[in-house]
């Protein structure tokens, strides 16, 4: 008998899916939904417009964000919860390095090591991947204000950034999902197929390459 992983974790870079799969997740196996809070960060639309002067302040305060709902998940550990995630504690670092300058980052990771001891590690992380011109094109779609002044260059270096982060990534099992050819929302056999997949129990990394849909 398949036992479901307990704590997901659902990752990729802006406007791959992260959050539309973690609601379906999390309303087919009855998970907890634990959501990062973008629109709770007053200094995200400043700094999509000028980086450069508000990255400092957008990453701690995202930093503390996530290590709070991480502290609260730790807490409902004695209560056996089971949930899913849209966000992965470990890659705050990643948008850190990216996005901050070197003394910038020297304070960020003071911070970091403070805050993140004994967060809980899950038991399955999956990373979608799409191409940084789908991306643009989600994002443009989804229509979200603050969003609309994301670059190409931005995001294919976050595209970089992420696919080098979890080629090193090995705290967890790891599904990698192409998202680019798929639609796990609104298409249902491209989502039973990937519910087939975590069914099946997952060790290491794994690769998500459904079958296509006879018509």
């Amino acid at each position: 008998m398949t036992t479901l992983p307990r704590y997901i974790a659902v990752e990729g870079p802006i406007g791959v899916g992260k959050t539309s799969l973690t609601r379906r997740l999390a309303d087919s196996f009855n998970y907890d939904l634990v959501l990062e809070r973008p629109e709770e960060n007053p200094f995200l639309e400043r700094f999509y417009r000028n980086p450069q002067q508000h990255a400092l302040a957008t990453q701690l305060f995202f930093l503390f964000q996530r290590a709070r709902q991480l502290q609260e998940l730790k807490q409902d550990d004695l209560f056996e919860p089971v949930r899913v995630a849209d966000f992965l504690i470990d890659k705050d670092r990643l948008f850190a390095r990216m996005n901050l300058d070197p003394d910038e980052f020297g304070i960020y990771n003071n911070v970091y090591d403070h805050l993140t001891i004994d967060a809980p590690t899950p038991d399955l992380v999956i990373f979608l991947q799409a191409p940084t011109p789908i991306l643009l094109e989600r994002i443009q779609k989804r229509g979200i204000a603050a969003e609309q002044t994301i670059t190409a260059d931005y995001l294919e270096n976050l595209n970089n950034a992420y696919t080098e982060f979890f080629h090193y990534y090995d705290k967890s099992p790891l599904l990698i999902v192409n998202s680019s050819e798929i639609d796990l929302v609104g298409n249902d056999s491209d989502y039973e197929q990937l519910l087939q997949q975590i069914l099946s129990g997952l060790h290491g990394v794994q690769y998500f390459n459904p079958k296509p849909t006879l018509l």
